[in-house]
């Protein structure tokens, strides 16, 4: 948001340097005596300057002092030393600025009258014009303070605008992770089981039409895991961590998760039911990844899921054994994100995943969070 500029901000600038000039004549119009020539030449000069102080701010001041020495003036130098102290950054140049304009005014013209004249007021009179020209100084660096402070609001308001960017996309990556973790743990589980019960069939079925149905139906669900893959690739690969969707599975969500996983499977173990909802859907994915490994990888095994607890209560988790498959597995599509997304969910949960070959040429998926994980 750009706040309003103020109505003198908004004057163009030829009309106040056309009125800045104007006012400076009138000062020295109403300072002028029996002067010579050359006193009105320094205060003609010093009108003229005026009008380009913007671009030469400290040029101008210093043509301004000559007519302070000669004359009684004070708007020409004041408006040269105020455009002076709104640009510059130098203090020290600005005092010096400042000292010079009182040394112009406190001292008597000619120079030549200076042994003469009372030395006490000289120098009252020197610092008056001092503190007097304090005025204009402050108030350019004034308006320099509150210029650079307008900008700083403004590249306030442009990183706060482009950190709403940067989080608005982080929150659609997470969203997006989650959603290609959540299809890849829904869909493909659903899919792979319905190819798998599709080729048994095939090899059973002796009627050719419905071998041909059959053949058709594991083929298209072959085609759909393909496609999942691709999918969730692309979904993952601008994806942080998870965000939550619903509704989620739990662990009372388990015991018809083994039922009905296509496999001899059997569930051991109990678990309490103050389990927050992030470790029960943890729990409950890592099962029904490992499950559906089983049945594409390892046909005819039988599956044991235990559940446990540490036993200083400190940790709980879940682990799935399989025995070596009694036959050759059937060539389905695999996804290669499902391991993957099963250690990033320990992860965020501050728990561990392990995975590997047993000894007897089984499998085992061991997952191990913290019992007060959220």
């Amino acid at each position: 948001m750009t706040a309003r500029r103020p109505w003198w901000a908004r004057v163009p600038a030829p009309v106040v340097d056309a009125l800045v000039v104007a006012v400076a004549v009138a000062d020295v119009w109403f300072s002028l005596g029996d002067e010579g020539g050359v006193e009105l030449a320094t205060a003609a000069l010093a009108c003229v300057a005026l009008a380009v102080r913007r671009r030469f701010p400290l040029a101008v001041f210093l043509l301004t002092l000559p007519a302070s020495l000669m004359l009684d003036i004070v708007f020409a130098p004041f408006a040269a030393l105020f455009t002076l102290a709104e640009r510059s950054r130098s203090r020290r140049l600005l005092i010096t600025c400042a000292v010079l304009f009182a040394l112009a005014s406190a001292a008597p013209w000619p120079l030549d009258e200076l042994a003469s004249h009372d030395r006490t007021w000289t120098l009252v009179y020197f610092f008056y014009t001092l503190a007097t020209a304090a005025t204009p100084v402050l108030l350019g660096q004034l308006l320099q303070a509150r210029g650079d402070l307008a900008g700083r609001l403004v590249e306030i308001e442009e990183a706060r605008e482009h950190e709403r960017l940067l989080h608005s996309q982080a929150v659609l990556a997470r969203e997006r992770a989650q959603l290609a973790r959540e299809m890849h743990d829904v869909v493909s589980h659903q899919v792979s089981l319905i190819a798998v019960q599709a080729g048994a069939l095939q090899v059973a079925a002796q009627d050719p039409d419905i071998k041909e149905g059959v053949r058709t139906i594991r083929s298209l669900s072959v085609d759909t895991l393909d496609e999942l893959r691709h999918m969730v690739t692309l979904l993952r690969a601008s994806g942080g961590h998870a965000t939550e969707l619903t509704p989620q599975p739990t662990l009372a969500d388990l015991r018809g998760l083994v039922a009905t996983s296509g496999i001899t499977a059997d569930l051991t173990g109990e678990l309490p039911p103050d389990i927050g909802p992030p470790a029960q859907r943890a729990l409950y994915r890592t099962v029904q990844e490992a499950l559906t490994n089983v049945r594409k990888h390892a046909p005819g095994a039988t599956a044991t899921v235990r559940l446990w607890r540490a036993d200083d209560g400190a940790a709980l988790g879940v682990t799935v054994t399989n025995t070596p498959p009694t036959r050759p597995s059937l060539p389905l599509p695999g996804s290669q994100q499902g391991l993957v997304g099963l250690r990033e969910r320990a992860e965020l949960l501050d728990g561990t995943f392990e995975s590997g070959p047993t000894a007897d040429g089984g499998y085992r998926v061991r997952l191990r969070i913290p019992a007060r994980a959220d």
